[in-house]
């Protein structure tokens, strides 16, 4: 690694000053030739960092962690984590790294964080590398579900690092740098908490609601309001992913924010046909993280996190339980709450529709699409020109036509707004098989197929001449998709 004057960037060590406990300093492992395979302009813009620097060899150092700006001090940061409901009290950056933060020109503290960049002290027997394959993949997936308005950490570039990876076959190597509000999760509050020190607790808590969720600062009961506000900002994630049909694949406590950004995309997907029990994931041999159990994982998440906190709610243990258990009982109603006016939109209904007829459409929907082994995106987007009159898309993708005639008729009684429908639901998301494509490519030299998935995925709800490939479903062929977390 070298130190040296970056020309357009400052990173800040705030979070390394502030709890050290919670961070080592690191460096990351020299990559000497390393090679941009993609970069994200706009962001990068945003971040105030030149894109013509970036693309110099300079810059390719920058983003893999050997040229620091001055000032900056790399951490590798410790969590806990519960992982598929066991708890690992030691996880941590085992082979990423925090380099700084960046103060936008409009004033917000965002992480610049490397994925990929080499061993740390918590890397438990890793080699703490990266392949080309899922870097790209989160590349794609987090500028897609950015696009769809989903809050989630960015992606900024792809570095290749011209070194091989072993997994079950040698795989040219990458680092990611991605963009976070922040990487507090909860299992950032159990690692302190573990500890025993609740002045350590005490100050990640205060640093989340400086950071996070300012107007805690002001409540009477700060913590707690904390606590509530992670609660709604999850609440409302979760039902986003639903409502998209994105499955994350790995949601333990350590890939959970409390910003209520996703975060940590590995063995994550779209859904194809829709199919609550989906699993992608290669090691949720039971389901635990399938797509129709997220919102409850998500709760389980959360009630680990109160547990955390119980310390800071009051003096009186039984008096915090009784606090955390109320808070977290507004969980099941906050994402219902979320899920349903989302639906609605999908849907297109105006407000005069009432609360049990609309819910009775969506769960008669939702069992006609499981039984017919409908694609989940474009009977939606299909949706909308059925609302104008021509539902012959939506009625291709059916077999059982007098089922879904029957539906139909009942949903247009309520004038459904097409026009409102296609500014929420996509045409084009990254399908699984365009994904898989396209990685594939890329790896074997040919970035093209994945600047043309990422031209349209970046740009979900606007149809375009030309791009019919990326708006249809998977081949029939296409089944039994698996990911993998990379690692």
């Amino acid at each position: 690694m070298s130190v040296a004057p970056v020309p357009t960037v400052t990173l800040d060590d705030r979070f390394a000053r502030e709890l050290g406990e919670l961070a080592v300093a690191w460096q990351a492992a020299s990559v000497p030739d390393p090679k941009l395979l993609v970069l994200n302009e706009p962001l990068a813009t945003e971040l105030g960092l030149a894109p013509d620097w970036l693309r110099s060899p300079e810059g390719a150092r920058f983003l893999v962690g050997n040229l620091v700006p001055g000032g900056a001090t790399p951490v590798a940061q410790a969590y806990s984590g519960h992982q598929f409901g066991g708890f690992v009290p030691r996880l941590g950056d085992g082979r990423a790294l925090l380099l700084g933060e960046v103060v936008t020109a409009d004033g917000r503290r965002l992480d610049l964080h490397l994925k990929g960049s080499g061993r740390t002290p918590f890397a438990r027997g890793g080699d703490g590398l990266a392949a080309v394959g899922p870097m790209l993949r989160e590349y794609v997936i987090s500028e897609a579900m950015h696009a769809l308005g989903i809050p989630t950490t960015r992606s900024l570039a792809v570095v290749a690092t011209g070194r091989g990876v072993r997994r079950e076959t040698v795989l040219p190597g990458a680092v990611l740098a991605r963009v976070a509000s922040s990487h507090l999760r909860v299992g950032s509050f159990q690692y302190a908490a573990a500890t025993g020190d609740t002045g350590l607790l005490r100050r990640l808590a205060d640093h989340a609601i400086t950071r996070h969720h300012p107007g805690a600062a002001d409540a009477p009961h700060r913590y707690l309001a904390l606590f509530e506000a992670v609660i709604a900002a999850q609440s409302s994630l979760v039902a986003r992913w639903m409502l998209a049909g994105f499955v994350h694949g790995v949601m333990n406590t350590d890939n959970m924010t409390i910003s209520g950004e996703t975060i940590d995309y590995g063995p994550c997907a779209f859904l194809d046909a829709f199919d609550p029990a989906t699993v992608f994931s290669s090691i949720d041999a039971g389901g635990r993280y399938a797509y129709s159990n997220q919102p409850l994982a998500a709760e389980w998440n959360l009630a680990r996190l109160a547990e955390t906190l119980l310390p800071l709610f009051a003096e009186d243990e039984e008096q915090s339980i009784a606090l955390a258990m109320e808070a977290l009982g507004r969980f099941r109603e906050r994402y219902a709450a979320a899920w349903s006016a989302g639906m609605r939109a999908k849907l297109g209904l105006p407000d005069d529709v009432d609360d049990a007829e609309a819910t009775s459409l969506v769960e008669e929907l939702l069992a006609l699409l499981q039984a017919n082994h409908v694609d989940y995106t474009s009977f939606f987007r299909g949706l909308g020109s059925a609302a104008r009159g021509d539902a012959e898309a939506v009625r291709g993708l059916v077999l059982d036509l007098a089922a879904v005639d029957g539906w139909l008729r009942r949903w247009r009684a309520f004038a459904p707004d097409g026009r409102a429908m296609d500014r929420v639901n996509p045409v084009y998301i990254p399908r699984n098989h365009l994904v898989e494509e396209a990685l594939s490519a890329a790896v074997g030299g040919d970035l093209g197929p994945l600047g043309r998935l990422v031209d349209a995925v970046t740009a979900p709800f606007d149809e375009r001449p030309g791009l019919e490939r990326y708006a249809a479903p998977a081949p029939e062929d296409f089944g039994g998709y698996v990911t993998f977390c990379g690692t």
